[in-house]
């Protein structure tokens, strides 16, 4: 049983939580993206296979998978960057071999494109390529939420109905996921590698996808904004949602008008829009495509001020469900909920052993 459940929550809460395939390929299901400005660089971290699924999260990061970051730079439909981590079968003691490829161009979003080998490396240790490092192992989950909060604005998602924080207590919020660990893939590319030169605009989202039988390659899940599944989708517990599969430049047309009627539900009895419609459209436009929006170089934030990147440590659970409802939605935690398991320096996460 997920400690989730152990504890009286929901089970289908959060891409971090137990499902049919999570249990069966928990190493493909994404957590977490993260992007921030490092030393002169750029940093990416994709967390997958959080233990919060309890024994069903194996160790290791899938040997016939691979882990992709894709960057679209000044506001293409399209990815022009996509950096491809993929594994080896695991040795005696648990570390696998490592490969980093950097696809550009066009061929960023060819799964037979190959690109350049850019370094290689064992799970666990620090690799290094021209410009670019990288690091992959488990560690702490930086993620924080008590999941009760989120069970009060599924229900008024779901249900159109305002946000009812009457019996939330701030004060008594404890982090759901406090203990719990994930794979973790940081990648930190330098400012000199294009097209990741300051002040470049772009839209960040990351995927894992599968080997088929026919010698292919299917995409079992992405992530680009926090909190997109667990709010819009919560009943998508065997994964089957179109959105896990489609391309972030199919989003618009696909969610965005059902999006947009959740949301406009919301602020209409809540009585938080002047423009109930109006409202709900707006934050689907800031949604998707469900990229992660940075300008390469600047300080990242996510949160009231806006969305530029996410930090580690900033309460990006906070700041969407305050979106969704219209109003503020106090988490009644604060980034020392994670602080243990996050550091200044690389690899930025916290590993763990075991």
């Amino acid at each position: 049983m997920c400690t989730a459940v152990a504890r009286g929550y929901p089970p289908a809460m959060s891409h971090h939580l137990d499902t049919p395939l999570a249990s069966r390929n928990g190493q493909l299901y994404i957590d977490d993206l993260f992007v921030f400005p490092g030393q002169g660089s750029t940093v990416f971290v994709m967390n997958v296979n959080s233990n919060i699924t309890g024994k069903y999260a194996r160790p290791g990061f899938h040997p016939e998978a691979r882990y992709e970051v894709k960057v679209h730079t000044e506001g293409a439909a399209f990815e022009d960057l996509t950096y491809r981590m993929s594994f080896g079968e695991p040795d005696p003691d648990g570390q696998q071999p490592l490969r980093l490829h950097a696809i550009s161009g066009e061929e960023a979003r060819e799964d037979a494109a190959t690109g350049e080998v850019v370094l290689r490396g064992r799970t666990g240790d620090v690799a290094a390529g021209p410009g670019v490092r990288a690091w992959a192992g488990r560690v702490g989950d930086p993620f924080y939420i008590d999941l009760s909060l989120l069970s009060i604005v599924n229900a008024a998602v779901k249900d159109g109905t305002a946000v009812d924080l009457s019996g939330w207590r701030p004060d008594a919020a404890r982090n759901s996921f406090a203990g719990t660990t994930v794979g973790s893939i940081v990648l930190e590319v330098s400012h000199q590698r294009p097209p990741l030169r300051p002040g470049t605009r772009t839209g960040v989202w990351c995927a894992s996808k599968l080997a088929t039988d026919a010698g292919g390659w299917r995409q079992i899940n992405r992530a680009g904004h926090p909190m997109m599944w667990p709010i819009f989708w919560p009943d998508d517990t065997d994964f089957s949602n179109p959105a896990n599969t489609r391309h972030p430049s199919e989003d618009v047309d696909a969610a965005g008008k059902d999006t947009a009627g959740l949301v406009g539900a919301v602020a209409a009895a809540g009585g938080t829009a002047g423009d109930p419609d109006g409202y709900g459209e707006a934050v689907a436009r800031r949604l998707f495509p469900d990229v992660l929006p940075y300008v390469i170089g600047t300080p990242a934030t996510y949160g009231f001020a806006g969305f530029n990147g996410r930090p580690l440590a900033d309460n990006a659970p906070e700041a969407m469900l305050s979106l969704v409802a219209g109003r503020a939605v106090p988490s009644g935690l604060t980034p020392s909920a994670s602080a243990q398991v996050r550091r200044g320096e690389f690899p930025y996460v916290v590993p763990v052993t075991g």
